[in-house]
């Protein structure tokens, strides 16, 4: 069946997601890493919750290709599902780092997973981010300053501890060391990396060899809010404008030439319904003008009778991306994971709604969607319970192309965020994690898959 422009226009003003899902992306890896690992931060000291500052996790918050079968691995602010601080959510003074890895993809047989290649992790690096210009940190906590002990003059850390800013600014306040990434993105010549944040929203660019920092990009003022607080709850009480507490700028995706971002607000924003709401907002950059457009995404999922937050996009071309939707189910807290969907989008023609507010406005501007992935699914052929599955995949990003039967295929791969637990609340095993996909340009729908390439690696 061919469905025109105006029919499936006529299935999203419903709620209704046109499936397109081929059946040649396949699975065909899986890679692990364990939870007790550490990393070469040096970092060792225990953080305030008694965790290590070195344990290796959350590796899929983030997830970059660096070309060859290098990729960066992204955790978030650090261990904060460990209680010690209500005052702080938790959140500790790990200083946030990316990983360089080495996923090797061979076309061997995998008897542990039973899958046609073996996909063999390997840690080769942990990079600190710093600032050289000084930051805004919170005063000492139960006897635990706020001030990385490792800063020096020139370099001043960032910190994942919720307190670490300035309550006299706004949340747009560039020099608050509190950084919660969730996005990363090797820029096209190799020697910089794209990296998103929750707190501000920020949209920073950090040197890749060093960890410092180049430059904040300016986001939009609607995406700030105007009090800060420590705490997520107060903090969402205290606004009625911007991003939503520990829901801001997410996924990340960057055109194939290296010329434009893509930013992903995890839910949308406060005037636009909030948590739990349908309309989020994609933000574009435009790095060479600084050009700034937004886009709405409508989130809501008709089979499920409700929306849900998006962790990750991923860049076709310079205006076709993959957004991946889930819900936070599955190994992590001991329940069965449901929706982990990869959908495709066309920016093509959309309306610029940076003058919109209210879910109602920006649902009528929004990019319509069709299925490319439903990972659960996938992960379930393969004999993974959905308990299994990981609850917080967040993590994409393609790879080198292999061949198969003499066909050249596309490599796409996921990972998890494990929240820096090694076992789940029930004693289950939760290690890092990557999932390979191959698929094909007749995959895609008739849209130009354009992989990226660097004229310098990492």
């Amino acid at each position: 069946m061919r469905l025109n422009k105006t029919v499936l226009a006529a299935f999203v003003s419903f709620g209704l997601t046109f499936t397109l899902q081929a059946r040649a992306v396949e699975l065909i890896a899986i890679g692990k890493l364990a939870g007790t690992l550490r990393d070469f931060s040096g970092q060792s000291a225990l953080l305030e919750n008694g965790v290590p500052g070195d344990q290796l996790g959350g590796l899929g918050s983030g997830l970059a290709w660096a070309g060859g079968n290098v990729f960066l691995a992204l955790p978030d602010r650090g261990p904060n599902a460990v209680s010690w601080n209500a005052g702080v959510d938790h959140t500790t003074s790990y200083v946030p780092r990316f990983h360089t890895l080495q996923l090797d993809l061979r076309p061997a047989p995998d008897a542990s997973t039973g899958l046609p290649y073996t996909l063999v992790p390997t840690l080769l690096n942990s990079t600190l981010l710093y600032s050289h210009v000084p930051l805004n940190y919170g005063a000492a906590l139960a006897g635990h300053a706020a001030v990385p002990a490792l800063n020096t003059a020139s370099r001043h850390y960032f910190s994942g501890r919720s307190d670490n800013f300035d309550a006299a600014t706004g949340s747009g306040d560039t020099r608050d060391a509190r950084l919660d990434p969730e996005g990363i993105r090797v820029s096209r010549n190799g020697r910089a990396v794209y990296i998103t944040d929750e707190y501000g929203p920020y949209l920073y660019e950090f040197d890749v060899a060093s960890g410092a920092r180049l430059r904040a990009i300016p986001l939009p003022a609607n995406l700030a809010i105007a009090h800060k607080s420590a705490v997520s709850a107060e903090e969402i009480a205290g606004n009625a404008r911007g991003r939503v507490a520990n829901k801001g700028m997410e996924g990340l995706a960057i055109s194939p030439d290296g010329k434009k971002l893509f930013g992903f607000v995890q839910s949308p924003l406060i005037e636009d319904g909030g948590d739990g709401g349908r309309a989020n907002r994609i933000v574009a950059v435009d790095l060479e003008t600084g050009h700034i457009t937004q886009y709405a995404y409508d989130n809501y999922l008709a089979d499920k009778a409700k929306a849900f937050n998006s962790s990750e996009l991923l860049a076709l071309n310079d205006h076709e991306l993959l957004v991946l939707e889930r819900d936070g189910k599955g190994l992590g807290d001991d329940s069965k994971a449901a929706v982990k969907r990869i959908y495709k989008i066309d920016l093509t023609g959309a309306q610029d709604v940076s003058a919109l507010s209210g879910e109602a406005s920006l649902l009528a501007k929004a990019v319509s969607k069709t299925l490319f992935l439903d990972i659960v699914v996938k992960l379930q052929a393969a004999g993974i319970a959905a308990e299994q599955i990981p609850a917080k995949l967040e993590g994409m990003a393609f790879g080198e192309d292999i061949v198969v039967d003499g066909v050249v295929k596309h490599t796409l791969y996921v990972a998890n965020d494990n929240d820096f637990l090694p076992t789940t609340p029930g004693g289950k095993a939760n290690p890092n994690q990557w999932f390979v996909f191959s698929f094909g340009d007749e995959d895609l729908g008739g849209s130009l898959f354009v992989n990226q390439r660097w004229t310098r690696r990492p």
